[in-house]
């Protein structure tokens, strides 16, 4: 009985990875088109004082661009949303599966063979560099400054 709870408890794991709780009311929980898309009619549309259009051709306009903007969206996204939803996830698939099966594997390839000759590298540094250096250091640590001021 313990066994079959268990299992049944990693099965709806296992499915709630795919299919989550999707929260329609916030459903733009990370912000990312905080700035970008937040155009109202007072954003694009502005009368000057002094060239007022008639109060009806401003209500109107408001009315229209909002309702029009918020009607074209639904529209677009009706007819889009699904097809450019496979499309960006078989683009974010594509990157994942290229960064799985070939960036990260060139990757190590690379630091393993890098390693071997930054021990060489190291080994030429220690030899020709640390002697002469440390020559240098000797040569230069009797030198003494001395600061005076004079009036």
């Amino acid at each position: 009985m313990a066994e079959e709870q268990t299992e049944l408890e990693e099965r709806i794991i296992i499915k709630d990875q795919h299919t989550k709780e999707i929260d329609l009311v916030n459903r733009d929980p990370k912000h990312i088109n905080e700035d970008v898309v937040k155009v109202d009619f007072e954003d694009v549309i502005a009368e000057p004082v002094g060239t007022y259009s008639f109060d009806g051709v401003w209500k109107t306009s408001y009315t229209t661009f909002t309702v029009s903007k918020y009607w074209c969206y639904r529209l677009l996204s009706a007819i889009l949303g699904i097809p450019l939803a496979v499309l960006w996830g078989f683009i974010f698939a594509l990157i994942s599966f290229c960064h799985i099966w070939a960036v990260v594997p060139c990757i190590k390839s690379y630091l393993i063979e890098i390693q071997c000759i930054s021990r060489i590298y190291s080994l030429c540094i220690h030899t020709f560099c640390d002697p002469l250096f440390e020559a240098l250091s000797k040569m230069c640590s009797n030198i003494r400054v001395a600061l005076r001021k004079e009036f």
